[in-house]
């Protein structure tokens, strides 16, 4: 079973909940697909056994061969390419932008001369290692990379189906949401009780209503705020799985970068009961 740890907005709590998750269960994997900040690492601390570096492709042009007849440029949606065409008194030009490039490989498909082949750019790398008996790889975008999308599907084709598998997603909605979220059995979207948390709440539950994918919430520092996420998550009949209250002695082992689970033995049963509920399909709205 695959279960993906959203939220739709930073700092709710959601590694809080997927590093704990993780702990309370056996025959687990974690994957941090955050990776333009990637943090699990900090709580888990897992033995590095692997590293690999990560690339797309992206095109390289042979001039000799090119004769700036501008298909590429044409075909190219995210204008990743710029073609100055030759004339009587000046040679044509090519230029690539790598950043831009999607990787979708149509320019080397469609260039009549031949001329375009594709190159590897590093993009970050990817680190597998273990903590006790979980499996853990997550992804590092290298620092000035536009795109986390291609380095998370990355990180993805290490699924092992023969475990639980927990994915820490990025924040927000966009892309990297997406493609973290995407072939999920299940998502747990973490939120707070509060105008702030219930707005991106919305956000998220409308992108997983379009992709179809079960979903329920844990409202975490459930004692601040108000009642209007349980009111929203009454009318839309989404399952509260798990409340977390707004607690010192939380928030200072979090700070140390120790789980909850570790010094609070009582959250291992409430996240494996929260686990059990999802994977059983037996859960319902509790206000």
């Amino acid at each position: 079973m695959i279960i993906s740890v959203a939220s739709g907005k930073g700092g709710t709590g959601k590694t809080t909940v997927a590093v704990n998750l993780a702990l309370a269960l056996n025959n687990v994997q974690f994957l941090d697909c955050d990776v333009e900040e990637p943090n699990a690492h900090l709580f888990l601390k897992p033995d590095i056994k692997d590293r690999k570096i990560a690339t797309v492709p992206v095109p390289v042009v042979d001039e000799s061969k090119c004769d700036y007849c501008g298909k590429c440029r044409d075909i190219c949606a995210y204008g990743a390419i710029a073609v100055i065409p030759q004339d009587e008194e000046m040679k044509g030009s090519i230029l690539i932008f790598p950043h831009l490039c999607h990787s979708c490989g149509g320019c080397s498909l469609l260039c009549p001369q031949d001329a375009i082949k594709e190159g590897n750019k590093e993009i970050g790398i990817i680190e597998v290692g273990s903590c006790g008996g979980i499996q853990f790889v997550h992804g590092k975008l290298n620092i000035g990379e536009i795109m986390s999308p291609p380095l998370i599907k990355q990180v993805k084709e290490y699924i092992n189906p023969a475990r639980t598998v927990i994915i820490d997603a990025p924040p927000g909605t966009s892309c990297p949401v997406i493609a973290s979220v995407k072939g999920s059995d299940f998502c747990i979207l973490v939120t707070e009780p509060t105008p702030f948390g219930l707005n991106d709440l919305v956000l998220a539950v409308e992108v997983l209503e379009k992709l179809q994918i079960p979903h329920g919430v844990v409202v975490n520092r459930s004692d601040i705020g108000d009642n209007k996420v349980d009111l929203y998550c009454k009318e839309k009949n989404i399952s509260i799985l798990m409340r977390i209250p707004f607690n010192k002695e939380i928030a200072l082992l979090y700070s140390r970068g120790i789980p909850i689970v570790e010094e609070k033995k009582e959250y291992v049963r409430k996240f494996q009961e929260m686990f059990n509920l999802i994977e059983n399909r037996n859960y319902q709205y509790e206000i």
